[in-house]
């Protein structure tokens, strides 16, 4: 019996889109398809234990020196496990495995993204150890 079903035409979230495209910016540092997703009021937090980080960051240029800054401390691949969406929030939770400061790294993550007009208009991660080799 064959399966009619166009398995092709899988209709992805905005918060599918989301995450993809934050992915890309932290594992290969192409940071344009996620600041393409944002809106004029975007902000985010980040649970980093360093000064200047600890509040919340606001606007395109943050979010590329963070990339910038984790790129340089942080090589992971990120896999996303659990992701849900409505209309206003998306989260995904998601593995990043790879190095810290040189040495391995594996940990699990939240991140919820808030949607305005489909657009990110802020997201906050949530981090499943602490992060100490950070502060070295």
């Amino acid at each position: 019996m064959r399966d009619n079903r166009d398995k092709t035409n899988v209709v992805e979230t905005l918060c599918s889109r989301a995450f993809r495209a934050f992915r890309a910016a932290f594992e290969e540092g192409n940071t344009a398809d996620f600041l393409a997703l944002v809106n004029e009021e975007f902000h985010f937090s980040i649970p980093l234990p360093i000064d200047g980080w600890k509040e919340k960051q606001i606007g395109v240029h943050r979010f590329n020196e963070l990339v910038r800054f984790e790129r340089e401390m942080l090589q992971v691949k990120l896999t996303p496990l659990i992701e849900l969406q409505d209309t206003h929030f998306g989260i995904v939770v998601f593995q990043a495995e790879g190095t810290l400061s040189n040495q391995p790294y594996r940990n699990e993550l939240a991140i919820v993204f808030e949607f305005k007009h489909n657009q990110i208009m802020s997201f906050k991660e949530f981090v499943g150890m602490p992060l100490k080799k950070y502060e070295d």
